[in-house]
């Protein structure tokens, strides 16, 4: 049999498809290449923590523990912005859960109201997303002076 001859059970193997060297629609700048774009949840979690630490009112975001561990990080530079957010994201959709702490003083359900209007818009508009729900839990209340130990120490030291 001669080098370059195939055998009839190499005929039958089908070939994979190529992802190249096929013909494209257009080949001008507006042409879009076709394809498939993934957003991790943690993508969106993150827009959504930043979107919601924007609204004025809100002191911080998680629980008690979280924020304890939050502190933590901070301290070392390597703040976590998905902190007090947790997300779900479809193909074309996504949900939001969003924990804060409200500075005492503000109005409450304004605050969330804002939130949630917040966080969707960021969503939608930074990620494009169609955002279904977004729903805030009002942990906490922060006081001014409640963890404010530092400036405490330094009053008594003077």
């Amino acid at each position: 049999m001669a080098d370059n001859a195939t055998t009839p059970a190499a005929q039958n193997v089908p070939q994979a498809a190529s992802r190249v060297n096929r013909p494209l629609a257009g080949r001008g700048q507006e042409a879009h290449a076709p394809g498939k774009t993934t957003i991790a949840e943690g993508v969106v979690a993150k827009v959504a923590g930043i979107a919601a630490r924007e609204v004025a009112g809100v002191y911080a975001l998680g629980g008690g523990g979280a924020r304890a561990l939050g502190a933590i990080r901070d301290a070392i530079n390597a703040t976590d912005l998905t902190q007090g957010v947790k997300v779900e994201v479809g193909e074309t959709q996504a949900a939001a859960d969003i924990t804060i702490v409200v500075e005492y003083g503000a109005q409450i359900q304004d605050v969330a109201e804002k939130v949630r209007s917040r966080v969707a818009g960021a969503i939608g508009q930074i990620v494009g997303l169609d955002v279904v729900e977004v729903n805030v839990d009002v942990n906490d209340v922060h006081v001014p002076g409640d963890d404010d130990s530092d400036d405490a120490d330094e009053k008594r030291v003077r």
